[in-house]
C-alpha cells in the first residue's frame, strides 16, 4: 500500500483545513472559480472529478465481466444493496430527520435541500475509493472490477431515474436536462475513456505498459482528489463556519445510514456464506457512496452554495473516517466468513 492509501484519513483531513481555510482568507477567489460554468456544471470541478476518477476507469477490466457467473452471490449482494436498498433508505432517513425531528431547527426550503443532497449521495455507489477499500481489507482485485464494472454500467442508466423519482418525492423539481448531463460527463465519458485506453494499452505485448500508466496517472489521481475536496471546502468555508449545527444536523442522518447499510449487507454477506474477500469489498461498495458525482450533480442542480451540495460536502467529510472504521471492524471480523475458494 502506497504512502496516499495509508495515511488517506490524514491527507484528506488536510485538505479540508486547507479548503475552509482558504475559502475564509480569499472568498473572492472561490467565487471566481464558481463562476467559471457552463450549462451549470462548474468547469474546474468537472476537470478535478475526470482527473480523479479516469485512472481508476482505466483499471476497470470489462473482459472480467464473463467471470460474473462463477460466483454471482457477491454481485446479488452488491446490487440489492446499492439499487434496491439504498436510495430509499436514504431519502426515508432525510424525510424523517428533517420533515421529522429536526423541522424546528431547519426551514422548509434548507430542509428539501439536505434531503436533496442525501438523496444524491444515496444514489450514487462508490466507484473511485472501492479499490483502496478493497485493498485495505484484502479483498478480491478481479472480482472487485467485476462488481465496479456491472455498477458503473448500470449507473449510467439508472442514475437520474432514481435521482429523479426520490427527488420528486421530495417536492423537489428535477432538471432533467442538467441530470442527464452530469450523468454523462461524470459516469458515461470517463467510463469510455479508461475502456478505449485500457484497449490501446493492452494492444501492446508487453503487459508491464497498463501498469506503468496507472503508476503514473496515480498521482494525478491523488491531486485531483484532494484539490476536489480542498475547492469544495472553500466553497462552503463561510457556511461551514457559520452553521456548525447544520453540519451535525446533515452528519447525524448520514453515519446511521452508512453504518445502518453496512450492517444490513454485512449480515446478509454471512448467511450467503460469502467468503470474507469477496464480502468486505460488496460491503463496502454498497456503503460508500460515490460523492464525486453526488457533489457534481448537486452544484449543477441546485448551486454551489445550496443546501444540497453541503450535504454532500458533508458526505465527504464523514465518509472517510467512517469508512476507515468498517475498514477495521471487517479485518478484525474475518474469522466470521469462510475462506475463499
Amino acid at each position: 500500500m502506497g504512502l496516499f492509501e495509508r495515511y488517506l484519513s490524514v491527507w484528506v483531513g488536510l485538505a479540508i483545513v486547507i479548503g475552509i481555510v482558504l475559502g475564509t482568507l480569499g472568498p473572492e477567489i472561490f467565487a471566481a472559480i464558481a463562476s467559471i460554468e457552463y450549462a451549470h456544471v462548474n468547469i474546474v470541478i468537472a476537470v478535478l472529478i475526470w482527473l480523479m476518477i479516469y485512472p481508476m476507469m482505466v483499471q476497470i477490466d470489462f473482459t472480467s465481466l464473463k467471470d460474473v457467473g462463477k460466483k454471482p452471490k457477491g454481485l446479488v449482494l452488491t446490487l440489492v444493496i446499492n439499487w434496491l436498498i439504498k436510495p430509499f433508505t436514504m431519502a426515508l432517513l432525510g424525510w424523517l430527520f428533517f420533515k421529522g425531528f429536526f423541522a424546528d431547527w431547519v426551514d422548509p426550503q434548507t430542509a428539501n435541500e439536505y434531503i436533496a443532497g442525501m438523496i444524491l449521495l444515496g444514489v450514487a455507489p462508490c466507484t473511485a475509493m472501492v479499490f483502496i477499500w478493497s485493498q485495505l481489507t484484502k479483498g478480491d482485485a478481479n472480482y472487485t472490477l467485476v462488481q465496479v464494472s456491472i455498477n458503473d454500467i448500470i449507473m449510467i442508466f439508472a442514475f437520474a431515474p432514481i435521482a429523479g423519482l426520490l427527488l420528486g418525492v421530495t417536492d423537489i423539481t428535477v432538471p432533467w436536462d442538467t441530470l442527464l448531463l452530469s450523468v454523462v460527463l461524470y459516469v458515461l465519458i470517463p467510463l469510455l475513456a479508461g475502456a478505449m485506453t485500457r484497449k490501446k494499452l493492452e494492444r501492446h505485448d508487453d503487459p508491464s505498459r497498463l501498469n506503468q500508466f496507472l503508476a503514473t496517472m496515480k498521482p494525478w489521481s491523488m491531486i485531483g482528489l484532494l484539490a476536489t475536496v480542498i475547492l469544495l471546502f472553500g466553497f462552503q468555508a463561510e457556511t461551514i463556519l457559520a452553521k456548525p449545527l447544520a453540519i451535525v444536523l446533515i452528519a447525524i442522518p448520514l453515519l446511521i445510514q452508512t453504518y445502518g447499510i453496512f450492517a444490513i449487507a454485512y449480515v446478509l454477506a454471512k448467511q450467503m456464506k460469502l467468503p470474507h474477500n469477496v464480502a468486505a469489498p460488496a460491503c463496502m461498495i454498497g456503503t460508500s457512496n460515490f460523492f464525486e458525482l453526488a457533489v457534481a450533480v448537486a452544484i449543477s442542480l441546485f448551486g454551489l452554495h445550496s443546501g444540497a451540495a453541503l450535504a454532500t460536502v458533508v458526505g465527504v467529510l464523514v465518509e472517510v473516517p467512517v469508512m476507515l472504521s468498517l475498514v477495521w471492524f471487517a479485518n478484525r471480523t474475518r474469522h466470521w466468513f469462510a475462506e475463499s475458494k
